[in-house]
């Protein structure tokens, strides 16, 4: 069983994107699976068209079994769970804070859902706060989705500068290229430099109109358009994904 972090200090890099098919591929697999929305914007809960309960709370959250199993939510989709997002989320670090153990605190609650799910996929707010030092202790594998561009290879580093700090390992990190453009000569230079770094996967998602089209068709594209450019491309992440999860 893995728990997958989608996760990028930078937002607007397609986390959710791939959070949302990604899931929906891994339970196509017939692997039972759980998405939970980490960021209180709740995209991944609006692509699923699935509002939280108006009690679930970031306190709920973080008290985790029961308060958990009781807000998890059936998609339109065999094997694919989902826990939405609460707005209140955003002040999830604040009660975080106030707890005993808090760098450890969602792995606790997450890890009794081990039992039940196959694959545990979080789609993660941006920015490095105690909410991702968190996820970072409960992940197995932090899935990075890289815009090939300068900013995006610092912002790179200053993940694995962090994950030194906390005593992570860095292998967890498994990055792929997102939002390619292929008119532009910059994403291809940099995309030849980073491959050849440890982690770093060639399976890459272009920059598609049907992926930004998601918010229409409020469904993973791999379901709505699944003979598209957008769903081969997640299929080949998702191919590539599993072989580096069967190797580890």
């Amino acid at each position: 069983m893995s728990i997958i972090a989608v996760y990028n200090i930078k937002g607007g890099v397609g986390k959710t994107a791939t959070a949302v098919n990604l899931a929906y591929l891994s339970a196509n697999d017939g692997a039972q699976t759980l998405l939970c929305d980490m960021d209180p914007q709740g995209s991944s809960s609006f692509y699923f068209r699935i509002k939280p309960d108006r009690k679930f709370s970031a306190d709920k959250l973080l008290k985790g079994g029961k308060h958990i199993d009781r807000n998890i939510r059936g998609t339109d989709f065999p094997g694919l769970d989902l826990l939405p997002a609460d707005f209140s989320f955003r002040n999830i670090d604040i009660v975080l804070d106030d707890m005993k153990k808090s760098k450890q605190r969602l792995g606790k609650i997450l890890n009794p859902l081990r039992e039940e799910y196959a694959r545990i996929f979080l789609d993660c707010p941006p920015n490095i706060t105690l909410l991702s030092e968190n996820i970072f202790h409960a992940a197995d594998y932090i899935l990075v989705p890289l815009i090939p561009t300068t900013l995006s290879c610092l912002a790179l580093k200053q993940l694995y500068n962090f994950l030194d700090e906390i005593d992570e390992n860095r292998s967890k990190v498994l990055v792929f290229f997102s939002m390619v453009e292929k008119r532009k000569k910059m994403h291809w230079e940099l995309m030849q430099q980073l491959i050849r770094e440890p982690g770093v996967m060639p399976a890459l998602i272009p920059f598609l109109a049907d992926i930004e089209r998601m918010g229409q068709y409020r469904q993973p594209v791999n379901a709505a358009l699944p003979h598209s450019l957008a769903a081969a491309a997640y299929a080949d992440l998702w191919r590539e994904i599993r072989k580096r999860m069967v190797r580890s």
